[in-house]
């Protein structure tokens, strides 16, 4: 008895089993109608992209300026340092609100303040030198004062011993005459040294002070003026956004910049935002100026916004991961909304073409054969050879072959042999449109 209950729960189990996949079978193989529509028809063209604002202010790195310095002549200064390229030690997080003065980023001073050390020193020496060259001129001119002072004594002397051989022979007064002549020729002839010596010195020292005093100094205050650089502040207020570089990566702690690109960070105006998106080179001639933009932000799923086309890049480009040529386009948003960031991620659907009342099928709808003649089979029978016109991401336009509320298979009937060709009128023009 066990035994044949046991036998009978198999036969059952088998029938069940064959029951469900008979069931499941015919589930898979129902077909799935829809209706060709009479309705307004859009052509677009969608992309993601990112949100950026359409003016920002940038927070730059210091700056080495050459100003000039003094009157004639004028010495430039900066001209003795090099821009060396600053690491970013401190940075405030992106994202903060900041107003004008407030801290945003520290760079480090390893580099120029050992340079300032080397400018302190040579300061000092070439100020030590300048006080040497002072003092060495001050000895000299102190002793050709002394030769001119002399002289002076011994041109007195020449005259006395002249006035006092008015008695003596002609011969001795003559003498006394050529002495005395000789005397004060010798006198001039130190005051004329006197004079050169002191513009020889005088140019000397104004030679070594500014070539070498003032271009210390100036080194110095240079260095000093740009290590105070080195504490980055807002120039004004708004929100920190950090930099990209050229390969898209974000300037953080860690990061260097150089004079070529000394931009640390942004404060983006929030009021006029921008969604950047690339296009390939299949549809980038489609893309007009002005055409409208519905913008959806993934981070802000409940809300929709409308934007315009601004501007069309002329030349293409291959994007990391892609092999086709992309396109920049800039559109601007509508209106402003104070829950939009920099960096949020948008979906852009730009609205190329729209026809009013007009036949559409979903694309799934349209088969082909080996001649690549499209068609659709009809509910009631049929297939049925169709004149395409343009299409979107889901659906295509009839132009001849159908009406509005024909029954039409989504999908290939099973019996799809016998459905007999309708239509073949529209192969000429089909053919003549290619």
């Amino acid at each position: 008895m066990k035994r044949i209950l046991i036998i009978g729960g198999i036969v059952v189990a088998f029938a069940a089993l064959f029951a469900f996949n008979k069931l499941t079978t015919k589930k898979n193989s129902e077909n799935v109608y829809t209706e060709a529509k009479l309705e307004n028809f859009e052509i677009t063209v969608s992309a993601a992209g990112e949100l950026l604002a359409e003016r920002s202010v940038d927070i730059n790195g210091p700056t080495l300026t050459q100003s000039n310095q003094g009157g004639g002549g004028g010495q430039n200064r900066g001209m003795d340092m090099r821009f060396m390229d600053l690491k970013i030690t401190d940075m405030v997080p992106e994202g903060t609100m900041v107003n004008t003065g407030d801290y945003i980023a520290q760079l480090d001073r390893t580099s120029y303040s050992n340079s300032l050390k080397d400018a302190l020193e040579t300061q000092k020496t070439e100020q030590n030198s300048l006080a040497m060259k002072v003092l060495d001129t001050a000895v000299v001119l102190t002793g050709l004062r002394d030769d001119i002072k002399n002289q002076n004594y011994v041109v007195e002397e020449a005259a006395i011993t002249l006035e006092q051989s008015k008695f003596e022979p002609p011969a001795a007064i003559r003498q006394a005459e050529i002495a005395l002549d000789k005397a004060r020729r010798s006198l001039e002839q130190k005051r004329k040294n006197y004079k050169l010596k002191v513009a020889q010195n005088l140019a000397d020292i104004n030679h070594q002070k500014k070539q070498h005093v003032d271009r210390a100094n100036a080194l110095v205050e240079d260095l000093q003026e740009y290590l105070e650089k080195f504490t980055i502040t807002a120039p004004g207020p708004g929100m920190v956004i950090y930099k990209k570089d050229r390969h898209g990566t974000k300037r953080k702690v860690g990061s260097s910049i150089n004079m070529f690109d000394k931009v640390i960070a942004t404060l983006p105006d929030l009021t006029s935002m921008l969604s950047k998106i690339y296009v390939n080179e299949i549809d980038i001639n489609k893309v007009k100026v002005a055409q409208k933009v519905n913008v959806e932000v993934d981070a802000l799923p409940q809300k929709s916004f409308t934007g315009s086309v601004i501007s069309i890049a002329n030349i293409g480009e291959v994007l990391p991961n892609s092999d086709a040529k992309m396109f920049e386009v800039m559109i601007r948003l509508t209106h402003n909304d104070p829950e939009l960031r920099p960096a949020m991620t948008t979906g852009n659907k730009i609205f190329i073409k729209t026809y009013e009342n007009i036949v559409s099928i979903p694309t799934e709808c349209v088969q082909s054969g080996p001649d690549s003649i499209p068609f659709v089979y009809l509910k009631r029978g049929g297939r049925q050879i169709v004149l395409l016109g343009e299409a979107n991401d889901k659906n295509v336009v009839i132009e001849k072959g159908i009406v509005p509320g024909t029954s039409l298979y989504v999908n290939v009937p099973a019996d799809a042999e016998g459905f007999k060709l309708r239509g073949q009128e529209l192969i000429p023009e089909i053919r003549s449109r290619r």
